[in-house]
């Protein structure tokens, strides 16, 4: 009767063909299943290291803080680099901007991975000063009066 219709013979030899590898297939999705396991472990570690390890800076803008949206663009680009400068998953290079009020001043964080300190600590815009806050007591930034001198 399977002789009969077009296709049957076909069909019941693919048939035999998927019954008789079934093991090696089972073994190849196990294979898979803990490769991806491991990876998903892998991934998970690198995010919980960045994570656990954050640098934080303070953004102090001057009164006349007032940016253009091309600055505002340049800025943007290089807080899109905090991700990439980490060198760990999404979820452990987010980049987070925490306001904080002290005494009675409103205070600007930025903080990201320890891998991408470098790039926090960039200014990212003219009228911004970029602090430290657990920077080194004999470390002083370089302030130039060269904008006193041309007014001479």
């Amino acid at each position: 009767m399977s002789a009969e219709l077009p296709g049957v013979a076909a069909a019941l030899d693919a048939a035999h063909v998927i019954a008789a590898s079934s093991p090696y297939l089972a073994a190849l999705i196990l294979v898979g299943a803990i490769a991806a396991g491991i990876v998903g472990l892998r991934r998970r570690r690198q995010a919980d290291a960045a994570l656990a390890h954050r640098a934080c800076v303070e953004l102090v803008p001057t009164s006349t803080f007032n940016p253009g949206l091309d600055e505002v663009g340049r800025a943007g680009h290089q807080f899109a680099r905090i991700h990439h400068a980490a060198g760990a998953p999404a979820r452990g290079s987010a980049a987070r901007l925490r306001y904080t009020v002290t005494d009675g001043q409103m205070r600007c964080y930025l903080e990201g991975p320890a891998d991408a300190a470098a790039v926090l600590r960039m200014p990212a815009y003219a009228e911004v000063e970029v602090r430290t806050p657990n920077a080194a007591p004999d470390i002083h930034p370089v302030h130039f009066s060269l904008a006193k001198e041309a007014r001479r």
